[in-house]
């Protein structure tokens, strides 16, 4: 079955820089576009940044335009998500997910921006 791991989470200062991945297993992933999604508290859950399949094309929230980048290796089924210039309303829940038929989420991974 479809599974997305998410890691690389944590406490950041503003101003700071993590990286995501999520690995994914259980279909073709070359074959699939992926996304970036985060979730602050109280908020709804919104669309951060897309890659496509071969990862030629990306799109990204205005909000993060220029300070994020998504990147996938398809030889490693994984997916990341370089962040920079952290700010504090980037806190939130991040989670991968793939539409294969229907939406499919990993367990999210906490990112924390905060002095």
């Amino acid at each position: 079955q479809v599974q997305l791991v998410e890691s690389g989470g944590g406490l950041v200062q503003p101003g700071g820089s993590l990286r995501l991945s999520c690995a994914a297993s259980g279909f073709t992933f070359s074959s699939y576009a992926m996304n970036w999604y985060r979730q602050a508290p109280g908020k709804e859950r919104e669309l951060v940044a897309v890659i496509t399949s071969d990862g030629g094309s990306t799109n990204y929230a205005d909000s993060v335009k220029g300070r994020f980048t998504i990147s996938r290796d398809n030889a490693k089924n994984t997916v990341s998500l370089q962040m920079s210039s952290l700010k504090p309303e980037d806190t939130a829940v991040y989670y991968c997910n793939v539409v294969r038929y229907r939406r499919y989420w990993g367990q999210g991974t906490q990112v924390t921006v905060s002095s």
